[in-house]
Protein backbone atom coordinates (compact mmCIF):
# COMPACT_ATOMS: atom_id res chain seq x y z
CA UNK A 1 0.00 0.00 0.00
CA UNK A 2 1.17 3.85 -0.94
CA UNK A 3 2.47 5.60 2.01
CA UNK A 4 0.02 8.86 2.33
CA UNK A 5 0.85 12.35 2.78
CA UNK A 6 -0.29 12.34 6.27
CA UNK A 7 1.41 9.49 7.47
CA UNK A 8 5.08 11.74 6.74
CA UNK A 9 3.94 15.12 7.17
CA UNK A 10 4.96 17.73 9.88
CA UNK A 11 1.70 18.60 11.98
CA UNK A 12 3.47 21.72 12.99
CA UNK A 13 2.83 24.63 11.86
CA UNK A 14 4.30 27.75 12.85
CA UNK A 15 2.77 31.34 11.53
CA UNK A 16 4.03 34.10 11.06
CA UNK A 17 3.06 37.92 10.69
CA UNK A 18 4.38 39.41 7.90
CA UNK A 19 6.63 41.82 9.93
CA UNK A 20 8.29 39.86 11.71
CA UNK A 21 11.89 40.09 11.06
CA UNK A 22 13.88 37.89 9.59
CA UNK A 23 16.46 37.20 12.70
CA UNK A 24 13.59 36.71 15.05
CA UNK A 25 12.05 34.34 12.45
CA UNK A 26 15.60 32.36 12.74
CA UNK A 27 15.29 32.45 16.20
CA UNK A 28 11.77 30.70 16.26
CA UNK A 29 12.78 28.31 13.64
CA UNK A 30 15.64 27.01 15.60
CA UNK A 31 13.77 26.92 18.48
CA UNK A 32 11.27 24.70 17.13
CA UNK A 33 13.35 22.74 15.05
CA UNK A 34 12.02 23.24 12.24
CA UNK A 35 12.82 25.07 8.73
CA UNK A 36 9.80 27.02 7.35
CA UNK A 37 7.26 29.61 8.37
CA UNK A 38 4.07 30.55 6.56
CA UNK A 39 3.54 34.08 6.32
CA UNK A 40 0.60 35.85 7.12
CA UNK A 41 -1.31 39.03 6.24
CA UNK A 42 -3.46 39.09 9.37
CA UNK A 43 -5.83 36.25 9.18
CA UNK A 44 -4.52 35.69 5.74
CA UNK A 45 -1.72 33.05 4.71
CA UNK A 46 0.09 35.25 2.49
CA UNK A 47 3.19 32.95 1.87
CA UNK A 48 6.03 30.50 3.73
CA UNK A 49 9.76 31.80 3.94
CA UNK A 50 12.41 28.80 4.38
CA UNK A 51 15.67 28.94 6.59
CA UNK A 52 17.39 28.74 2.82
CA UNK A 53 15.10 31.81 1.53
CA UNK A 54 16.92 33.81 4.22
CA UNK A 55 19.95 32.68 3.55
CA UNK A 56 19.60 33.26 -0.17
CA UNK A 57 17.29 35.88 -0.24
CA UNK A 58 18.81 37.95 2.76
CA UNK A 59 21.64 37.24 3.77
CA UNK A 60 23.91 36.59 0.50
CA UNK A 61 21.90 39.97 -1.11
CA UNK A 62 23.21 41.93 2.31
CA UNK A 63 19.77 42.55 3.74
CA UNK A 64 20.42 43.38 7.76
CA UNK A 65 18.35 40.40 9.60
CA UNK A 66 17.18 42.98 12.39
CA UNK A 67 14.77 45.11 9.92
CA UNK A 68 14.33 42.64 6.94
CA UNK A 69 10.74 41.27 7.31
CA UNK A 70 9.40 38.17 6.34
CA UNK A 71 6.94 39.71 4.08
CA UNK A 72 9.87 41.04 2.08
CA UNK A 73 11.58 37.95 0.89
CA UNK A 74 8.65 35.54 1.43
CA UNK A 75 7.58 32.64 -1.61
CA UNK A 76 3.78 34.25 -2.43
CA UNK A 77 3.03 31.13 -4.58
CA UNK A 78 1.72 28.59 -2.27
CA UNK A 79 1.51 24.80 -2.79
CA UNK A 80 -0.55 22.83 -1.40
CA UNK A 81 -1.37 19.01 -1.44
CA UNK A 82 -4.07 17.00 0.37
CA UNK A 83 -2.97 14.91 3.09
CA UNK A 84 -4.83 12.11 1.52
CA UNK A 85 -2.58 12.06 -1.66
CA UNK A 86 0.15 9.51 -1.83
CA UNK A 87 3.73 10.42 -1.32
CA UNK A 88 4.40 9.85 -4.69
CA UNK A 89 2.29 12.32 -5.79
CA UNK A 90 3.64 15.02 -3.21
CA UNK A 91 7.01 14.24 -4.75
CA UNK A 92 5.76 14.36 -8.72
CA UNK A 93 4.32 17.89 -6.99
CA UNK A 94 7.49 19.02 -5.57
CA UNK A 95 9.92 18.18 -8.74
CA UNK A 96 7.36 19.84 -11.14
CA UNK A 97 7.24 22.60 -9.29
CA UNK A 98 11.12 22.68 -8.22
CA UNK A 99 10.33 22.91 -4.69
CA UNK A 100 11.11 21.18 -1.41
CA UNK A 101 8.37 21.68 0.57
CA UNK A 102 4.41 21.69 0.31
CA UNK A 103 1.81 23.01 2.15
CA UNK A 104 -0.46 19.92 3.78
CA UNK A 105 -4.36 20.64 3.75
CA UNK A 106 -7.16 18.61 4.17
CA UNK A 107 -10.51 18.22 2.72
CA UNK A 108 -12.03 21.86 3.27
CA UNK A 109 -8.35 23.01 2.31
CA UNK A 110 -7.34 23.80 6.00
CA UNK A 111 -3.78 23.69 6.60
CA UNK A 112 -3.14 20.83 8.84
CA UNK A 113 1.16 20.44 7.96
CA UNK A 114 3.71 20.50 5.98
CA UNK A 115 5.55 17.72 3.70
CA UNK A 116 9.36 18.70 2.66
CA UNK A 117 11.79 16.34 1.22
CA UNK A 118 13.91 15.78 4.52
CA UNK A 119 9.99 13.86 5.83
CA UNK A 120 9.78 12.10 3.14
CA UNK A 121 13.54 10.73 3.10
CA UNK A 122 12.91 10.46 6.83
CA UNK A 123 10.33 8.75 6.88
CA UNK A 124 10.22 4.31 7.23
CA UNK A 125 9.97 2.91 4.27
CA UNK A 126 6.47 1.00 3.47
CA UNK A 127 5.66 -2.29 4.45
Amino acid sequence: MARLVADVMTRRVVYLPEGTMLDEAAQAMRDQGIGDVVVTHGPTIMGLVTDRDIVIRAIAENLPPKTTTLGSISSHELLMIEQSATVDEAVHAMRERNVRRLLVCDADRKVVGIISLSDIALAPAAA
